[in-house]
């Protein structure tokens, strides 16, 4: 048994609907389904009409948790291409720089986000325009509705981090729009995306063995160790932090996450470190209890494969791990377009960080520490 984790719970279909009451299995699985909605969503905003606008300075995505990681998606797509920048801001307000000739994409998927709704407010009177990514009938939507800016409603999936694509869809749609990245005829790329991810869903489902489910897999591999997540790739920087912070809030366990070739040129250096080595590192199945080192450092690769040079980084740093005693997990991309690659990438996360906690017994849903600090800031100070 892996340490902490019961494997037979992975593998019984009852058992883990017992420990996900509020069904994230359920939530991760309908991604595909957010990706064709959010278009539509996006479509009815009037989002096409940002094709006849200037093209902006620069454009600021306001977001906070799982609604600003849609930043960071758009961020890394139209990177490589585009003449404009996108910059993810996860603060109050807005940059000094920010003015009428930037856009502030602000996106909240309660819309009720403190730090977004700030961040609006400065972008409507600094002259910015602004484009809202929230629920209906919330303090985000009646702020585009005042300022006469568009607004693409959200239909959320259980959590914030579980509609990742519901918030992220409409963003990237409008930077499209904007010119600052191709979708294709008829948005083809979003339907690539939701294809894939369709893939992942049925590759993931609960009821499918842990030997034949690549996140089941995943979650029994890096059970009980501290992962290293490594991206590689234009979107792989991304998939990591996602990696992360899906293994904190869903499974309640941390992760270390890093970037290529960045990482080389500091965590690397942790194969050496206390956590790194040691005999029997990458047998994932022996018995743990007398062991003095119960926490073993694992890498986790997680390599969109664009072709580039990041290749080799990522076999540089499998040979390295290996004679270091540091068990490698890996992810690779599939697909085209950098919009589906990320979906393939982030479909088994998302899977493995639910499966995690239901082998740990741990209901994926609540956030308490989270709830907790929330009450704490609310109070008056004394």
């Amino acid at each position: 048994m892996t340490v902490g984790v019961d494997n037979d719970r992975l593998d019984d279909v009852g058992a883990i609907a017992a420990v996900d009451p509020q069904e994230m299995l359920r939530a991760v699985a309908t991604s595909a389904a957010q990706v064709r909605r959010a278009r539509t969503a996006a479509m009815d905003a009037g989002l096409d009409a940002l094709r006849g606008e200037d093209r902006p300075r620069a454009v600021v995505v306001a977001g906070m948790g799982g609604s600003g990681i849609a930043g960071d998606v758009v961020a890394s797509l139209t990177a490589p291409t585009a003449s404009t920048p996108v910059v993810v801001h996860r603060a109050p307000g807005l940059p000094g720089w920010v003015g009428p000739a930037d856009v502030v994409i602000a996106v909240s998927c309660s819309g009720r986000t403190g730090e977004t709704l700030s961040a609006t407010d400065e972008a409507v009177r600094r002259g910015a325009r602004v484009i809202g990514v929230s629920a209906a009938d919330s303090p985000l939507a009646e702020r585009c509705v005042a300022a006469r800016a568009h607004h693409v409603v959200v239909v959320p999936e259980l959590t914030p981090r579980s509609s990742l694509w519901a918030l992220a869809t409409p963003v990237v749609v409008a930077c499209a729009r904007l010119s600052l990245l191709d979708l294709g005829a008829d948005d083809g790329v979003l339907e690539a995306a939701a294809r894939r991810l369709e893939q992942v869903a049925e590759m993931c489902r609960p009821d499918r063995e842990s030997f034949v489910n690549p996140a089941k897999s995943l979650a029994l591999e890096i059970a009980g160790t501290l992962p290293m997540a490594w991206g590689a790739g234009q979107m792989g920087g991304v998939a990591s932090y996602r990696f992360a912070c899906q293994l904190a809030e869903n499974a309640k366990t941390p992760a270390v996450s890093g970037v290529l070739p960045e990482a080389h040129h500091n965590q690397v250096v942790a194969f050496d470190g206390p956590l790194a080595g040691g005999s029997g590192g990458d047998d994932l199945f022996r018995d743990r209890v007398d062991d003095d080192q119960p926490v073993r450092l694992r890498l986790v690769l997680i390599h969109d494969d664009d072709g580039s040079a990041t290749a080799t980084r990522v076999e540089a740093s499998v040979e390295l791990a290996d004679e270091r005693g540091v068990p490698v997990s890996s992810l690779r991309s599939e697909g085209d377009h950098a919009f589906e690659r990320f979906a393939s990438l982030v479909g088994v996360i998302d899977y493995t960080s639910v499966y995690l906690a239901i082998g740990h017994g741990i209901d994926p849903t609540p956030v308490a520490p989270i709830d907790d600090l929330k009450k704490r800031l609310a109070r008056p100070l004394p």
